[in-house]
């Protein structure tokens, strides 16, 4: 089995994988990061979605060996210090959540957004979540969470 080596929220990890094991099993089955969720397994909800070399990536839709030496971000690595990012933050003061279940992905979704939008419109940030699919909110306040948090993050 080939070992993968990975920087995950900073920190190495060298684990011997089967090299059939997607990159979210990976995340949640060897790292113990359970903040990554595990939704349809096809790339279609997008509840899976971490940052890999700063870029949203379905987990599902990636090994892990093809991830080698790549640094990867998870829910869990955007806190800093204890301290919720401002992402983060906004989703919780804005109601942009409900069960939480695609919270982690839609999160990680809209934190890569703002990183190549810094000041979007509601239309952006409608066309850059639409790979994220949430079955509780109707996205309002979803929207309303991102367009904060890149306000706060421009600060």
């Amino acid at each position: 089995m080939p070992t993968v080596t990975l920087k995950v929220n900073g920190k190495k990890h060298s684990v011997e994988v089967d090299p059939r094991t997607l990159l979210v099993e990976f995340i949640r089955n060897h790292l113990a990061l359970t903040g990554t969720h595990v939704g349809c397994d096809t790339g279609q909800c997008g509840a899976c979605t971490v940052l890999v070399d700063g870029n949203a990536v379905k987990a599902c839709t990636i090994l892990a060996v093809q991830a080698e030496a790549a640094k990867v971000t998870t829910i869990e690595g955007l806190a800093t210090n204890g301290e919720m990012h401002p992402m983060q933050a906004a989703f919780k003061e804005c109601h942009g959540l409900q069960c939480g279940f695609c919270t982690p992905g839609m999160i990680m979704t809209a934190y890569d957004l703002i990183n190549r939008n810094p000041n979007p419109s509601e239309a952006d940030v409608r066309h850059g979540i639409e790979g994220t699919l949430c079955r509780c909110t109707g996205y309002q306040n979803i929207v309303a969470a991102v367009r904060e948090a890149a306000t706060r993050m421009k600060a």
